[in-house]
């Protein structure tokens, strides 16, 4: 079969084309990448989350390049994707994370870390798919050693993090362990700080409790029902890999990850930090107004964390973050980090003594607007129909008699109509499909504009 890197590694369905001979491919490839790149003696991390047979794959992995000749870091347990990221950086090491993050359970992946610690590039993934069957000759015998990862992760974190500040939070703590690989580690993070907090889910399941490890509104229903019914409470829950986050409100709310940028880009500004924000081209227009009165430049890039850790890597950046519920900030590692940012926004709420959602309200009347957004589906024939579909967009001139006053192209076609008002579309990397996403300050002009036809 064709391997192909998405936008965050490969992913396929264990035992169709997940398979035993297929890892091996793909870890001899990745192996052939670090010694052309760098040598044989550049050390390998090799790391894996709970899911269905990830620990048999990432051993089997380990040994492979073990056997070429590489000297191989593997994880003692499960292990978050940003905790095996950041070793990378300090252990001056490329790691291969076993992870499909929020996927559904019979998924199972493979993700190419590089030293720098964050996503890899597309010029990278692209080296790594040609090489992909082709032979590599090895240098005999490496060796193996079973490691823990989390002690370098931990006293970095204790670097970044105020934890005095969070010592003085006075709301209950709801931690939803979703099953994923941030138990054992976010959990243990509170207890070393002695900060008091209950949870739910605090087991690893193959079957992710019949859902999906993603932190959303529809998997996290037992959460909110707890902060609703325990009254002063915030909760906060990890995908499966531990590099997104979902955060409830005390008013048992969903939390968008936009809104939560926002508030950490105001209050890492206050903190002293200095710089950019970097966020992707699906990302809500809240944060460039927010931005704008906070006097801060916005860097935009196409969607991925992949394109945001690599602006990170090139400026000073505050924070940088994305729709989907990652985010990072200087100090740290390009690449997202759901323990990083659930333990920022406790650190903020307990600075400024105000709950989540009078924060949320605060972030709004700074940006002196509230947005409302929706997605439509557009399914088409074939992919090939994509782009004419496409070009038809990047010609109109108004929509249901909005003049549009910009136009991008860095990622699908994004239009602005005004400052307040953006229409993305963006084709599926997988099907005849295009997503068109809608933003703007009324619901009365979100309706319109869901009425215009682009076909």
């Amino acid at each position: 079969m064709d391997i192909k890197f998405g936008t965050d590694g490969w992913r396929a369905i264990v035992g169709r084309d997940f398979t035993e001979r297929n890892v091996e491919r793909v870890t001899l490839a990745i192996g052939k990448y670090i010694a052309d790149n760098f040598g044989f003696d550049k050390p390998v991390l090799i790391g894996y989350d709970p899911r269905n047979k990830a620990d048999e794959y990432s051993q089997l992995c380990a040994e492979l390049l073990q056997n070429k000749g590489f000297n191989v870091f593997y994880s003692a347990g499960v292990v978050p994707t940003p905790v095996l990221a950041y070793n990378t950086l300090v252990r001056n090491a490329c790691a291969i994370m076993f992870t499909a993050s929020h996927n559904p359970p019979e998924y199972l992946g493979m993700k190419f870390i590089p030293d720098y610690a964050g996503p890899a590039t597309d010029v990278i993934t692209d080296e790594i798919v040609r090489n992909i069957d082709n032979p590599f000759q090895g240098k005999g015998s490496g060796m193996l050693h079973k490691i823990d990862f989390g002690a370098k992760y931990y006293e970095h974190i204790n670097n970044i993090i105020d934890f005095d500040i969070i010592g003085n939070f006075k709301e209950n703590i709801i931690f939803d362990g979703l099953y994923s690989a941030s138990i054992g580690y976010f959990d243990k993070i509170l207890d070393s700080k002695n900060i008091a907090y209950q949870t739910l889910h605090m087991y690893y399941d193959k079957e992710f409790g019949g859902g999906m490890p993603d932190p959303k509104p529809r998997f996290l229903k037992e959460l909110i029902a707890g902060v609703k019914e325990k009254g002063n409470s915030i909760g906060l829950a990890n995908d499966g890999d531990a590099d997104r986050f979902g955060v409830i409100n005390e008013s048992g709310e969903y939390v968008s990850p936009n809104e939560i940028i926002a508030i950490l880009l105001k209050y890492l500004l206050e903190k002293g930090y200095t710089g950019c924000v970097v966020k992707t081209v699906g990302s809500s227009l809240l944060i460039d107004n927010v931005a704008k009165k906070l006097g801060v430049e916005v860097i935009e890039t196409a969607v991925g964390f992949k394109h945001v850790g690599e602006a990170m890597r090139k400026h000073r950046v505050i924070i940088g973050g994305e729709e989907s519920g990652g985010l990072s900030i200087f100090g740290h590692i390009p690449e997202k980090d759901g323990i990083l940012a659930n333990l920022l926004i406790l650190e903020a709420m307990a600075h400024y003594g105000k709950p989540l959602v009078e924060l949320q309200e605060e972030i709004y009347k700074l940006a002196g607007v509230k947005f409302y957004s929706d997605r439509i589906d557009l399914k088409l024939d074939n992919r090939d129909e994509i782009q004419s579909v496409i070009k038809k967009v990047k010609e109109l001139k108004n929509i249901e008699g909005y003049n549009i006053t910009s136009v991008d192209t860095k990622d699908g076609v994004k239009l602005m109509l005004g400052e307040n008002t953006k229409i993305l579309v963006r084709p599926s990397g997988t099907e005849p499909l295009l997503r068109i996403y809608f933003e703007t300050d009324s619901l009365e002009k979100l309706e319109e504009l869901k009425n215009f036809s682009m076909v």
